[in-house]
């Protein structure tokens, strides 16, 4: 399956699709980019005269690219990936340095287990300095 067959997949669109490349993925492991736009609807107001994307968003990013991609690559010889839902059922994630607009992050996933549907990962998110921004455990289940 090919990185861009992934995104297309994906249950998101503008405003909401925090993916915008897969670089690799594997069974066990996924590496994804997204570049936080200046004009994103959650800078204005967080916060004010000095825009930080919130942490929701991050881990937004983090389950797009570290959970769903990969759950929608492992998935890749189901029939019905057109018609998937995803279900987003645990995120615990520390937060360590701030992402800024125009700032693209990179965000590296690696499988804890996938069984009956169920996929736990470890991921991390790193800024354009290579910097670990945040990373945690994220968990989802996958209706196919």
């Amino acid at each position: 399956m090919k990185t861009e067959e992934i995104i297309a997949l994906l249950p998101y669109t503008e405003p909401f699709l925090f993916v915008n490349e897969i670089e690799e993925v594997t069974e066990q492991y996924i590496k994804g980019t997204y570049i936080f736009k200046e004009e994103s609807y959650f800078y204005k107001g967080h916060f004010k005269d000095f825009p930080v994307t919130p942490g929701v968003i991050l881990t937004e990013c983090m389950a797009q690219i570290g959970l769903v991609c990969l759950g929608i690559y492992l998935l890749r010889d189901k029939t019905s990936l057109h018609t998937m839902q995803v279900a987003f059922t645990n995120a615990d994630v520390s937060f360590l340095k701030p992402v800024y607009p125009n700032e693209k992050v990179t965000v590296i996933s690696e499988v804890d287990y996938f069984r009956f549907n169920k996929l736990k990962c470890h991921v991390k998110l790193y800024n354009q300095a290579n910097e670990l921004v945040c990373q945690g455990k994220l968990a989802g289940v996958f209706k196919v």
